[in-house]
């Protein structure tokens, strides 16, 4: 009460983050420039839109947030409270005035605010889906984070093997335990192994506003789920399924990442990547290392990769060698076609 705020609520987001934002990330194995599995951004959007309902269902008349003039987040968060309440005033100080970390501390201590501030060389911000670190390293291109201001270090050496459970492309179970929601397990899969540091990496990218950007991130349960269901896709669905897959992904990603979460496409590519789930399903055994892991291999009921027709470099038992002569010489045709007329003009 010493901002002279009359009541305030925490809301508890973290399921229908998961519901309406995580599960397409998993379903099209997002990583934003093949790296950075949207951790923070992801993130915005699902704030914004359970602010914008809570200010509503008070009756507010405006809208603040802490958003600086410099980065992705006021994007997200204006954008959304414009849509879905327009009547709303949208209140940034801090990006109006450019007021700076220092002077927001100073501020408060001269209204006899004190809050035991200390002004951090490190930006942390640590979510369900990752937790990315800001510094002065990542202000530049040349320097990496510094081993100290990860927020999980590596404790633990001894190699260890878990297996994920998918149901319907969602994880549902780690080793002999189910889970009631997909939130319990990632979160259970955060801790068994962020002690091995695993899903460090520095994502650089292009920010909404246009410049380029540099941030470190952690987000060891992101990265094992994305890449285990990864590989459980390859080997439950077709060929197409993944090439159209992989470029819808791509869009839906960087639009999320864009602000643009509330466009109507991004609901229609939901529908897509749901559809593409109901055979991704199994388990996928993993190890876990200091730094890394590795997919060891998967068992699945939806296994395309079945020895009953063939075993590859090996054993054909669905066609015949002449088979493979007619159809090679149908598929070449077209290219024999061209390179005899022009080998002809050369």
């Amino acid at each position: 009460m010493l901002l002279g705020v009359d009541s305030f609520r925490v809301e508890d987001a973290a399921t229908n983050f998961y519901d309406h934002s995580i599960r397409y990330l998993i379903f099209g194995n997002v990583l934003k420039n093949n790296t950075y599995p949207l951790s923070v951004s992801a993130e915005r959007s699902c704030q914004a839109v359970a602010i914008a309902r809570y200010a509503l269902e008070i009756g507010a008349d405006a809208i603040a947030h802490g958003s600086t003039g410099a980065g992705n987040d006021q994007v997200r968060f204006d954008l959304v409270f414009s849509i879905l309440a327009p009547k709303m005033e949208i209140i940034t100080p801090i990006r109006d005035m450019k007021l700076t970390r220092q002077a927001e501390i100073t501020y408060l201590e001269q209204h006899n605010i004190q809050l035991n501030f200390s002004k951090n060389n490190y930006s942390i911000n640590k979510g369900l889906w990752g937790t990315s670190i800001g510094g002065k390293e990542t202000l530049a291109s040349r320097y990496p984070l510094p081993e100290e201001v990860w927020p999980s270090q590596q404790i633990k050496n001894e190699p260890k093997t878990i297996s994920l459970h998918f149901q319907k492309g969602e994880l549902t179970g780690i080793e002999n335990k189910i889970f009631t929601h997909p939130v319990e397990a990632i979160r259970e899969l955060e801790q068994l192994a962020s002690p091995y540091a695993i899903g460090r990496d520095t994502h650089v990218g292009d920010t909404i506003i246009g410049i380029k950007g540099r941030v470190g991130f952690e987000a060891a349960a992101a990265i094992i789920i994305l890449k285990a269901h990864h590989l459980l896709e390859k080997h439950t669905l077709s060929k197409y399924q993944m090439i159209i897959k992989d470029q819808l992904s791509v869009w839906y990603g960087n639009w999320l990442h864009e602000a643009l979460f509330l466009d109507p496409v991004m609901r229609d590519i939901e529908r897509l990547l749901e559809s593409s789930q109901l055979t991704v399903n199994g388990k996928v055994h993993i190890t876990l290392y200091p730094y890394r892991f590795t997919l060891d291999g998967i068992e699945s009921e939806n296994d395309l990769m079945s020895a009953h027709f063939a075993s590859y470099g090996e054993l054909n038992n669905a066609w015949s060698a002449t088979d493979v002569k007619g159809y090679t010489k149908i598929l070449g045709n077209a290219l024999k076609i061209y390179h005899t007329i022009n080998a002809e003009k050369e």
